[in-house]
């Protein structure tokens, strides 16, 4: 078919597709599509079979796991290793380069991760689902940022770069819960190992090696020696992207940025939502599992970041920037509240047990659409009509 035929047919299709992209909610998307696939499937008469396919063993004698532990624990340490260089790149040059800088954002993380981590703790203190207190502590940056981009110009600078710093330093504390809380037992050998490669990464730094062929092998077998350590391997991509010269920064965020968000995130939505609904399962939602966590993701983080930032400020020990009012903040703090990925992975760390995991996961995309509408809705009030912001 000649192509003067095929344009008019393809544009209306790739046009759509291609400014989603540009504007950075195509991942969004993606995300919330796989979401309804995997939901969808896993509801139908082929759920049995999608279960079996994520929970089917691939490896030999080296390395053996689930496929859905390969999607966790391998695919998601790349997207760690991209989180670990937004880290790096905010801490040495951006947002976060300066203590001035972080104060504001640090309290607002901190009370985030705080509260939500309490009210699930309120209602399920005594109980074995308390080792999921961490899931309602994170906040998921390309979900609540898509959300904020809604607003357009009328979204001051200076407020999307409160939001980008706070889930930065969220990133960089559910890194550290993860190490700390939802470590196995030790195994010394491996972690031995792995602080020489670590030791080989910090001299490839050092000589200023910038070709990522010299990193490949010593990453790669950063993740097998964290993995059999027992620490979780996903903390392996973070320390590779730390040791990441500066100058190359950019350079990888730029190549992994749509695999990441276009691949890898969606194929782990898929795996890690297959949530099982029916008259039965529905009400356990509001149980104290599914109702804790829908409270801390909303109340718990708007509760918690709006009220450090409102005592740092009355302390002076931080100011709002001169184009914000508290109200924004309030605002961006039920954003905030969209917990989604790394929820989803803290509940794949905290439950083996199938019906808690579900109940969790539900409870996550209920408690993160909720903070998505009355975040969108209350800034929507109260930032003003007219442009803002030359961004």
């Amino acid at each position: 078919m000649p192509k003067r035929f095929i344009q008019p047919i393809i544009r209306p299709i790739i046009h759509p597709i291609k400014e989603l992209s540009e504007s950075g909610k195509l991942g969004g998307v993606l995300l919330i599509l796989a979401t309804l696939i995997s939901i969808t499937i896993t509801n139908s008469s082929f759920g049995e079979t999608y279960l079996h396919f994520w929970h089917q063993e691939i490896g030999n004698n080296f390395i053996s796991m689930h496929l859905e532990h390969w999607v966790n624990d391998l695919l998601m340490a790349i997207f760690f290793f991209l989180v670990g260089l937004e880290i790096k790149r905010e801490l040495i040059i951006g947002e976060l380069s300066s203590f001035k800088k972080v104060l504001l954002p640090l309290f607002a993380a901190l009370g985030g991760m705080l509260f939500p981590a309490l009210i699930f703790f309120a209602f399920n203190a005594g109980t074995e689902n308390l080792h999921g207190w961490a899931i309602p502590t994170a906040t998921d940056i390309a979900f609540s940022l898509g959300v904020l981009s809604l607003l357009g110009n009328r979204v001051p600078l200076s407020l999307k770069v409160f939001l980008t710093a706070l889930a930065i330093i969220d990133d960089l504390g559910g890194i550290l819960i993860i190490a700390v809380f939802y470590t196995n037992e030790i195994h010394l050998h491996y972690l031995l190992l792995s602080l020489a490669v670590l030791a080989v990464l910090f001299l490839l730094n050092k000589f200023k090696v910038s070709s990522f062929i010299f990193y490949f092998f010593p990453v790669l077998f950063l993740w097998y020696f964290v993995y059999k350590s027992g620490v979780h391997a996903t903390i392996a991509g973070v320390l590779s992207a730390l040791f990441i010269p500066i100058s190359k920064v950019e350079q990888y965020e730029h190549l992994l940025h749509k695999p990441v968000n276009y691949l890898i995130l969606p194929v782990f939505a898929l795996a890690n939502t297959t949530i099982a609904l029916s008259a039965e399962s529905i009400p356990h939602v509001f149980s104290d599992l599914g109702f804790g966590i829908i409270l801390a993701l909303f109340l718990g983080k708007t509760l918690g970041i709006s009220s450090l930032v409102f005592i740092s400020i009355k302390t002076k020990i931080c100011d709002l920037p001169q184009d914000i009012l508290f109200k924004h903040i309030a605002g961006v703090a039920m954003l905030a509240g969209i917990g989604f990925t790394m929820s989803l992975f803290f509940t794949a760390l905290s439950f083996d047990h199938p019906e808690n995991a579900n109940i969790a996961r539900l409870a996550i995309i209920i408690g993160s659409t909720v903070s998505a509408i009355c975040g969108l809705i209350f800034l929507s009030l109260t930032l003003k009509k007219e442009t803002v912001s030359n961004s």
